[in-house]
């Protein structure tokens, strides 16, 4: 019975399941999320999305009623109810139900959901192409009104208006700076570029949704014997670069090949990229099972 949703202690088929219309998050984005990969019924970085998570519960002072553990091992059964070999964890936990903003007047019984699906970010093609990205006029919310940390529901949906000017562009994917001018990430990826074989990304100040990926990426690329730097980076630093890549839940691995028409490099997935693609695929192995 594949993509199922676990819903407050009910699974259903993904086609049924249903949510309150006075779900917090549906009337305000007031919820948090996680997205997780499953490689050959074996979860990836399952750990590292379930303490980002609490810890954004307790940023957001929610209500969580399940234990970590519990939601770990809610988590393993319905992956293994669903059958799947390959896919897609969703992961909501949303404030509780109940109409008005102010928390004190509604439910505040966190509602948890637990989805799994199936997703593809961008055609495979892509992978051995590589992505080409535009500049979007949208910005990253400042860290003084939403800690770019917190995956937040309704920060999205400036990602979402993101993506839509990008599309309208053909281009595969948007970037977007922060309010100082400084690169921060794409809508649904982190950005990592190439100088001399030196890697540079983005510096967790800049705004961007710390990702699993990322660190996951981080650590291979420093095991390999890459120097990894995070650092305030402009523009003008994807437009020297030698070679770019994003990274994702989603996205996993995938080269940049252009911003804004103009080639990166030589327009073509670089040697590190591919290095790192190759690294990434081989630790997707050491996942969770179910």
């Amino acid at each position: 019975m594949p993509k199922l949703v676990w819903l407050n202690g009910t699974v259903s088929p993904l086609e049924t399941a249903t949510v309150s219309v006075a779900d917090h998050a549906h009337l305000y984005g007031d919820g948090l999320f996680e997205g997780i990969r499953f490689y050959d019924r074996k979860i990836f970085q399952l750990d590292p999305h379930l303490d980002r998570l609490y810890h954004g519960i307790a940023y957001m002072k929610m209500e969580m009623h399940i234990p970590k553990s519990e939601l770990r091992a809610i988590i393993l059964d319905t992956c293994r109810q669903a059958d799947l070999d390959n896919g897609y964890i969703r992961l909501n936990v949303t404030r509780g139900t109940g109409l008005g903003l102010d928390p004190k007047n509604i439910n505040r019984t966190a509602n948890v959901m637990v989805m799994i699906s199936t997703l593809a970010l961008y055609a495979p093609e892509m992978y051995d192409v590589g992505l080409h990205v535009v500049t979007t006029s949208y910005r990253v919310y400042p860290p003084d009104g939403l800690d770019p940390r917190l995956k937040c529901i309704g920060r999205y949906a400036t990602n979402i208006l993101a993506k839509m000017e990008a599309n309208r562009q053909g281009a595969g994917e948007g970037l977007m700076l922060n309010a100082q001018g400084f690169v921060a990430e794409c809508t649904g990826d982190n950005l990592f570029l190439v100088h001399n074989r030196v890697i540079r990304t983005p510096h967790p100040s800049s705004g961007i949704l710390k990702g699993v990926t990322r660190d996951t990426v981080i650590e291979l690329a420093q095991g390999a014997g890459y120097e990894v730097r995070e650092e305030m980076l402009t523009p003008f630093d994807i437009h020297s670069a030698d070679e770019a890549f994003l990274t994702g839940t989603a996205a996993e691995v995938i080269p940049m090949v252009s911003l804004d028409t103009q080639p990166i490099g030589c327009g073509k997935p670089g040697e590190v990229t591919l290095d790192l693609i190759s690294r990434f695929r081989e630790h997707l192995k050491h996942g969770t099972p179910f």
